[in-house]
């Protein structure tokens, strides 16, 4: 009997281990205890935590390190973006999904940028949160409804969203740059951006240096992000 007793105690820390934790964060009790209950009942998800204000929810984050933060978009106490971004920094492991009742484009490609890898609806909870849960757990994005396995296709149909700016800049750019950016919106590789314009790796790298410089971001990400959200390249067909 203790035999068994010791393999299924090994089990279940097992189980523990493997699981995919999850810090809950909303300003409402009953939708925590709605989305609590929910995860409960799914094997190698656990709730470790939950915060009901964004104070909490940094607080918790730090101290508990999840895999998964679930974080209400409008909760109280929230500093902005900007302390989301730094949130991710600090927590690089924990990987955040966006809980909203409603959102626009504009709004996605903000929380994007700022390091979400999840946006999901509030009405869409009991059809979708396990699936995002489980998408976003192995690196993938979950955008509204449905999975984003490539987040270039999708910043290609919010761009289609998205209202034109009132202004149309070019941000200092070339026209050789603009033919760079928009490769890098369609998920060229250097290599790839070389070849296409008979050019070396080389002049590549300096030419995404010229643009990182001019937009003030540093990763092909938040370049493909800035590109759409600011109209650099034609919205595709």
């Amino acid at each position: 009997m203790k035999i068994e007793k010791d393999q299924n105690a090994e089990r279940s820390e097992k189980d523990t281990a493997s699981s995919i934790r999850i810090l809950l964060a909303d300003h409402h009790p009953v939708v925590r205890i709605g989305v609590t209950n929910l995860l409960q009942t799914e094997v190698g998800i656990e709730v470790v935590g939950e915060a009901g204000d964004g104070d909490e929810a940094i607080t918790k984050t730090l101290e508990l390190r999840p895999d998964i933060l679930l974080l209400d978009l409008n909760i109280p106490k929230m500093p902005g973006p900007e302390a989301i971004h730094a949130l991710v920094h600090r927590s690089p492991k924990t990987r955040l999904i966006l809980l909203t009742g409603s959102v626009s484009n504009p709004e996605v490609l903000e929380a994007l940028q700022f390091g979400a890898r999840g946006i999901l609806m509030k009405d869409a909870l009991t059809d979708h949160l396990i699936s995002a849960i489980r998408v976003v757990s192995v690196g993938d994005y979950w955008i509204g409804h449905r999975r984003a396995a490539s987040l270039v296709d999708t910043l290609r149909t919010l761009a289609l969203n998205t209202p034109l700016p009132p202004q149309n800049k070019s941000y200092g750019l070339t026209p050789r740059e603009l033919e760079v950016v928009r490769c890098i919106v369609n998920g060229c590789s250097n290599r790839d951006i070389a070849q296409q314009f008979q050019l070396s790796e080389e002049t590549v790298k300096r030419h995404l240096s010229n643009i990182f410089e001019k937009t003030a971001v540093s990763t092909r990400l938040e370049l493909a992000l800035f590109a759409i959200e600011h109209q650099l390249v034609a919205s595709p067909s």
